[in-house]
């Protein structure tokens, strides 16, 4: 009797148990399904000052903060914005090695191509960029590609969150494997653009790139 009554017992917990598991996963999908995730808002930038003079008191925690933020007193200026100014844009790719372009780029260099693969390479894009007056968050690119007027390709993908600093960043972009085959050979257009959480826009490139024949 006794034996019967402890299967009850653990029967009873083990459900009970259950139970609540049931309830959290069906809590999970509600969640997901209402969109909360999607529905997600960056909370207001504040100025960089604000968070270097809170607990300015504590020496070790102001050392602390001043060398995750990776800026100077003079630099923040009272800005809340941040400030994302690319430096240069490169190509690395087994068969050219490195080739970096400096940015902006000017009339000349935009009319031109500004590299060549051959069909079938991969590549990756490299960047140099500066942050200043306070931490960019969220920052994404996207790479939309056209050839003839027909949009052929887009790729996104994220840079990450950054904190000023006097030195330039350099990030590599995912990598990328050019079409290959007869109809995949010549040149075409593309534009990058980097944006924040906060859908500012803080850079759009547009370029031309050439695929070349393999020999």
């Amino acid at each position: 009797m006794a034996d019967r009554k402890r299967e009850e017992a653990g029967s009873s917990l083990i459900s009970g148990e259950e139970h609540k598991e049931k309830n959290v996963e069906e809590e999970v999908d509600e969640f997901a399904i209402d969109g909360s995730f999607a529905k997600f808002v960056p909370p207001p930038l504040v100025p960089l000052q604000h968070h270097l003079e809170k607990d300015k008191d504590d020496e070790s925690l102001r050392r602390w903060k001043e060398k995750l933020l990776g800026c100077v007193e003079g630099d923040i200026n009272g800005q809340v914005e941040p400030e994302v100014t690319f430096h240069s844009i490169g190509i690395i790719s087994d068969e050219l090695g490195e080739n970096n372009t400096p940015l902006p780029l000017d009339e000349i260099q935009a009319s031109k191509v500004l590299f060549s693969l051959k069909e079938g390479s991969q590549y990756r894009f490299k960047l140099a960029f500066t942050v200043k007056y306070n931490i960019v968050s969220g920052l994404t690119y996207s790479n939309t590609v056209w050839r003839a007027g027909i949009q052929v390709d887009q790729s996104e993908g994220m840079l990450g969150t950054f904190a000023p600093q006097q030195q330039p960043y350099e990030h590599l972009l995912d990598e990328e494997i050019t079409p290959s085959g007869a109809l995949a050979r010549g040149v075409y257009l593309a534009k990058l653009r980097f944006v924040d959480d906060d859908k500012k826009c803080h850079m759009e490139l547009s370029y031309t790139y050439e695929i070349t024949r393999r020999s």
